[in-house]
């Protein structure tokens, strides 16, 4: 099956995005309307990312000390993907949006993850966008959100600093009130900030006209001390150049200067920067930028209250994490479209039996022998199945925007749970996709003649950013799974249950809907035991194993609905489609689904072996 194929049966034979249409703000939408979207998109992915993959895995972004120049491929690709209207999508008429479904949208940017997740950095944009239109005042959503969906100006997220990484409650940026009236801007309240940012994406480029970063920073208390702890982050506007209200650039550049591009180990067709504000390389005068200029500092103005910056830039991280799990599942899927394509040219040794004996027969294609064939339904149920997966989450947050008010309250509760999920899952697991496409390939798999280990290369990185590996875990088990009495936990079972039920009565898959719900108990009681304590060491500690397992029990209640779907349009598996989502179901019963057992014996247990393990030693 291709891309869209696949794509297509997700969206509208199993997730029914077209009964969106009835609902107001998607009236005007129809089948035909999705299909332009993703016909356009997979177009220009087509013709304007997939060409240019190796070429900017080769041309690094170069800073010569004053810009960053990036390869000319990379400024046609954003200008095409601006001139789209992908950019604002989702967003109202009025304002130039398409008031497309989440879902769809997600669907349309798959095709260009696909084809090159290292040119496309516009969904950081998007996010910056979408995160103003939700905190910010008007005025900033018309001078910044607005230009950022034009494509005019694009958007960053500023967190991580040096000396803290992850830990956001280290944070040191420091804002202060830029002199007396410093309410008064129209652009909101205007502060000075100074320090460093670290692992900023798209952080500087000549792609657009102007950068607008979001930027954590503490307000330091009367006695000039930070807050400890997060609950003292603000977020700031901070342009790369100053503006008016009018959304007209004034000429003056804002005091955020580059200190250094990082170099990447993928994903190398988009600028990862160092970030220094206020070191007095750009000094911003008062009149310059407006009346309360108070000396050295980057101009930043405060989104929502001070002290609530977290949870703005929580909107934005949200986000970023399903597109994340995109990613790193289109690039998954990019190997094993790959390895296929591969392992069904390539001729390769003989049958073990029969003719096979005899070493003048023809040699097989490799994709006839059993292990290959593993290896390729492994990345098939991988990366098809983290595609249902994020469809289906992005289809939450359609349910949550527009739903009645109990179907939104579930959408919020479920995407708590699963908003984990769909980050950690496919970064782990499509990640060994990417791996086993180049087994597929053999020593060529391991050289640079085929794409497959610029795959993995890119790939490796989803496991990292937007909140570490460990940190979804601890999110899940530490929050998401107890949050509001279990609510969250409570219904996600309700769904599996409904799932498990509805096939019992289906032959082909019974036995897997025996085996999902036998999973799901077991999930349930590790969870029990891994908090029966009521110490967080001892539940936390194997907290990585946890999500695991909730993950691949997840990933088998999906694989079961999406094969279910499939039955009811074809009961008698007539069709290679059905047949491959039957199977794949088959296969990650019988290969998949037996590992949470291990892993859940360690976190029932409470097993602190890693936890207690003497540092000395390593």
């Amino acid at each position: 099956m291709t891309l869209r194929t696949t794509l297509d049966f997700l969206l509208h034979d199993w997730l029914d995005t077209i009964g969106l249409t009835s609902r107001e703000r998607f009236a005007d939408h129809n089948r035909e309307t999705f299909d332009a979207v993703l016909d356009t998109c997979e177009r220009i992915a087509r013709e304007k990312y997939a060409p240019f993959n190796r070429l900017v895995d080769t041309q690094e972004p170069h800073f010569d000390g004053e810009k960053v120049t990036l390869p000319q491929a990379t400024h046609d690709a954003f200008k095409a993907y601006a001139e789209s209207g992908m950019l604002s999508a989702a967003q109202d008429y009025d304002i130039g949006g398409m008031q497309l479904p989440y879902s769809v949208e997600a669907a349309a940017n798959a095709f260009f993850a696909c084809a090159s997740v290292s040119i496309g950095s516009s969904l950081l944009s998007v996010g910056n966008a979408n995160l103003l239109m939700a905190h910010g005042t008007e005025l900033q959503k018309q001078v910044f959100a607005h230009n950022e969906f034009s494509g005019r100006w694009a958007g960053t997220m500023c967190l991580s600093e040096p000396q803290a990484g992850s830990s956001l409650s280290d944070v040191a940026t420091r804002a202060v009130p830029d002199g007396e009236g410093f309410e008064s801007d129209p652009l909101g309240a205007r502060y000075r900030l100074r320090g460093n940012k670290m692992w900023i994406s798209s952080g500087e480029h000549e792609l657009t006209e102007n950068i607008v970063h979001l930027v954590l920073a503490k307000i330091p208390d009367a006695d000039g001390k930070l807050v400890p702890g997060t609950r003292g982050i603000s977020l700031f506007i901070v342009p790369k150049k100053m503006v008016n209200a009018q959304g007209e650039l004034t000429g003056v550049r804002n005091d955020v200067a580059l200190a250094g591009l990082n170099h990447k180990l993928g994903w190398r067709g988009t600028t990862n920067t160092l970030l220094n504000f206020g070191e007095g390389k750009f000094p911003v005068d008062g009149q310059a930028g407006g009346p309360f200029g108070n000396g050295a500092g980057a101009v930043g103005y405060l989104v929502g209250q001070p002290g609530k910056g977290l949870a703005c830039m929580f909107h934005m991280m949200n986000e970023a994490r399903i597109g994340v799990g995109i990613a790193a599942t289109m690039l998954g899927m990019a190997g094993y479209y790959a390895s296929l394509d591969y392992a069904k040219n390539r001729p390769q040794g003989r049958p073990i039996t029969g003719a096979g004996k005899d070493a003048a027969a023809p040699q097989t294609r490799i994709i006839e022998h059993a292990d290959v064939k593993r290896m390729l339904l492994t990345q098939k149920a991988y990366c098809e199945g983290a595609l249902a997966l994020e469809l289906y989450c992005a289809r939450l947050i359609d349910e949550q925007h527009t739903g009645t008010a109990q179907d939104a309250e579930e959408a919020r509760l479920l995407l708590e749970v699963l908003t984990p999920i769909a980050k950690s899952w496919p970064s782990e697991w499509c990640l060994e996709a990417n791996s086993l496409a180049i087994q597929v390939h053999g020593g060529y798999g391991y050289t640079r003649d085929f794409p497959v280990e610029q795959y993995w290369r890119d790939n490796r990185l989803n496991m990292i950013h937007e909140g570490t590996h460990g940190i979804q875990a601890m999110d899940l088990l530490g929050r998401k799974v107890l949050m509001e009495e279990g609510k969250g936990l409570t219904l996600l079972s309700h769904r599996i249950m409904a799932t498990v039920n509805r096939c019992n009565g289906i032959p082909a898959l019974a036995p897997h809907a025996k085996a999902l719900a036998r999973a799901l108990q077991d999930v349930g009681v590790a969870t029990q035991k891994a908090w029966s304590t009521g110490v967080p060491g001892e539940a936390l500690a194997n907290a990585v194993p946890y999500m695991q397992a909730f993950g691949h029990t997840v990933l088998a209640w999906i694989w079961l609905d999406v094969a279910g779907c499939a039955l009811d349009n074809d009961p008698q598996q007539e069709t290679l489609e059905t047949q491959g989502h039957v199977g794949c179901a088959k296969f990650f019963f019988h290969y998949e689904l037996p590992k949470i057992n291990a892993w859940l014996g360690v976190v029932q247990s409470r097993d602190l072996t890693c936890a207690t393990f003497p540092e000395g030693a390593f």
